[in-house]
């Protein structure tokens, strides 16, 4: 496969749908809420995954294995995957889709913040802290406005632990031994533990099933064929045919799109503070990323499997120019998966490897043709919004 040295046409339309399915998925979620329980639907969405997973590896023939040193990690790591969608699931059954969104994804900071403190050579540039302050700042405007009409500050709060959860995970596959670890078993620990934790929670926050509606199921189906398990497959794709710091700089999309989705399907307010809340968010978190992806894409492996030809350096008792462009072993979907864990919620996707065409899809097809169950959803929200 052909590497390419800039973002095309085909990239760009393929990076905005991928973070469109992202934003889409936070209303399919709060949708979902209306039919299950946000806890027992989160653990469906893991057990499902997990055993899509399991039929992926098993056709590719990859073996699960639990080498020496990964057991503690993976568990730990399985109990952080479960924190964060407990927390992000509760927190859109609680609070508007814009909301969660503009404090899920400020994940990054977090990892920037932490990253600095804990991890060697992480240090925050000025580039780096400019980012970092103002998506701060994006953030205590949410927390510190809600007015008139906004949701829960318990279901903003939640969302920003489902953050913290996420950036637990990126910081716990760059210290353990699990960064040596492929990613589909990576995907796997997170998957397994958190259906145990997440299934036996559930019955702790009420009844399993609600209103529950036909659509509700084809939205649960969507998150656990599309959203939870070959998303990722999709993005390692993208890592691996275009240049890193160009993925990055659509990163802030997701935000922003899910706000806009909340607003035209959901019947959400759009508010000036929200807006300005977002744009502080999407301009804070861009450089942040990109300082990051740049980091991994000067990593040996990266510029090896990539195929970018670096004379004189040496990987794994290998000339770097020697390898053939585009081929990737095995070790470097873990290198990119460690580094990139901020982009986890990247697993939320799929693009048109299965679902064809997404605007089709969605737009065009019978789940936002059917008037009745948006009209549901939106005077949920309203709801939602009046609480």
């Amino acid at each position: 496969m052909e590497r390419k040295d800039r973002i095309d046409a085909i990239g760009a339309v393929a990076l905005v749908g991928f973070a469109s399915v992202l934003a889409f998925n936070q209303v399919v979620v709060q949708h979902g809420t209306g039919g299950f329980q946000p806890v027992f639907m989160a653990g469906l969405r893991s057990l499902g995954a997990l055993m899509v997973l399991g039929l992926w590896m098993r056709v590719r023939g990859i073996p699960v294995r639990v080498p020496q040193g990964t057991l503690r990690p993976g568990l730990l790591m399985g109990g952080l995957f479960a924190f964060e969608f407990l927390a992000l699931f509760w927190a859109l059954d609680h609070t508007t889709v814009a909301r969660a969104s503009i404090l899920f994804y400020s994940m990054p900071v977090m990892t920037a913040l932490s990253a600095h403190f804990l991890l060697p050579g992480e240090r925050l540039t000025r580039v780096r802290g400019l980012g970092l302050g103002l998506a701060m700042l994006g953030v205590v405007i949410v927390l510190a406005r809600p007015g008139p009409g906004e949701a829960s500050l318990a279901g903003d709060l939640a969302a920003l632990a489902g953050a913290a959860g996420w950036t637990g995970i990126a910081l716990l596959v760059r210290i353990s031994p699990l960064a040596k670890e492929p990613a589909e078993m990576q995907l796997g620990w997170q998957l397994s533990v958190s259906t145990v934790i997440l299934l036996g929670v559930s019955p702790f926050f009420g009844p399993f099933l609600r209103e529950l509606e036909p659509l509700h199921i084809l939205g649960l189906c969507y998150q656990i064929v599309a959203v939870a398990s070959f998303g990722f497959l999709f993005w390692f794709f993208l890592m691996k045919r275009y240049p890193a710091s160009g993925v990055a700089s659509f990163s802030f999309l997701s935000p922003v799109l899910a706000v806009v989705l909340g607003w035209l399907l959901l019947g959400e307010e759009m508010r000036g503070t929200t807006v300005v809340a977002l744009v502080l968010v999407a301009l804070g978190i861009t450089p942040i990323d990109q300082v990051a992806f740049e980091h991994v894409r000067g990593h040996p492996a990266a510029q090896e499997h990539a195929g970018e030809h670096v004379e004189g350096r040496v990987w794994q008792g290998e000339p770097l120019g020697e390898r053939a462009i585009g081929r990737m072993g095995d070790d470097f979907p873990a290198k990119v998966f460690r580094d990139f864990n901020e982009f986890r919620f990247g697993l939320d996707a799929i693009v048109t490897a299965l679902l064809g065409e997404e605007g089709d899809a969605v737009r065009g097809g019978h789940v936002l043709k059917s008037a009745a169950p948006w009209a549901s959803m939106r005077a949920r929200s309203a709801a939602l919004s009046s609480a």
